[in-house]
């Protein structure tokens, strides 16, 4: 069984970090514990793994473990084999905030909520490297919601740069529908700076133990976006989340206009 103490001490060793994971890979697979990508090899180390991550969420979780209080896995070793991704990181303790919201009291909903918008603002406050819309290491920006965002986007060297990518290169026009327009409009006239963001605050990815946040996971969509992104991805829930989008403005900061920009943009341009 691996463990976190052998990988600390072998941290320049490559070689055999890589082979100690994979080969604990193929050994455990069949047995342990696992969800969707994650393979939960002991009680206190797992890996993500697969061709559709990237290394950009191991950067990401350091530079939030490094810059900010916010609890997540700490990355023992990252790499890339064959066009597969390996995480190899600590397993955090608790589940999904939204896991029986509806029977918890107010007092700890609150007490939950409180705590969560003090991590998100950490994460707001730290400061761009430059005004780019960009991944946390100045790399693409990865996103299955967005069009050919499996293979990564960007970076812009602007937030209107990545306006327009959103819209397709689509220009005002009087041939356009109206709504259209008024989204491209919406679009250049925006004012917004470049804020650090997770891109997928829901409440499966949020994990609580008890009336405390345990961690925030999945980073893979993170990177410097446009300050309304945040709010607007946690408030684009499933289904089977809808009960989040009446939480998620008590921890972050609303942009309604956001959401107006998001109608028109998944009606005419697809969905995300």
């Amino acid at each position: 069984m691996p463990d976190p103490t052998l990988y600390q001490l072998s941290e320049k060793n490559n070689w055999l970090l890589r082979n100690l994971t994979l080969a604990a890979i193929r050994i455990l697979r069949r047995f342990r514990p696992r969800q969707s990508s994650v393979l939960f090899l002991t009680r206190r180390i797992c890996v993500k793994y697969g061709p559709l991550h990237h290394l950009s969420e191991a950067h990401a979780m350091r530079f939030i473990a490094s810059n900010t209080s916010i609890p997540v896995p700490t990355v023992y070793h990252a790499f890339e084999r064959k066009g597969v991704t390996y995480i190899v990181m600590s397993r955090l303790v608790g589940s999904p905030i939204g896991q029986n919201w509806s029977r918890r009291s107010d007092q700890s909903k609150s007490r939950l909520l409180e705590q969560l918008r003090d991590y998100i603002q950490e994460m707001r406050i730290l400061k761009p490297t430059s005004g780019k819309v960009e991944g946390v290491d100045g790399s693409k920006l990865y996103d299955m919601r967005i069009p050919g965002g499996v293979h990564g986007f960007g970076p812009f060297d602007t937030i209107r740069d990545f306006h327009s990518f959103l819209a397709g290169g689509t220009t005002v026009s009087p041939d356009q529908f109206p709504e259209v327009n008024e989204l491209i409009t919406m679009y250049e006239d925006a004012e917004y700076t470049t804020r650090f963001t997770h891109g997928d605050l829901s409440s499966t990815n949020i994990l609580v133990d008890g009336d405390k946040v345990a961690g925030i996971v999945d980073w893979d969509t993170c990177g410097w976006y446009p300050e309304y992104w945040e709010y607007m991805m946690a408030w684009n829930v499933n289904p089977y989340n809808e009960f989040w989008r009446d939480e998620v403005g008590k921890f972050l900061q609303q942009y309604p206009e956001a959401l107006k920009m998001k109608e028109i943009r998944q009606k005419y341009f697809g969905d995300f």
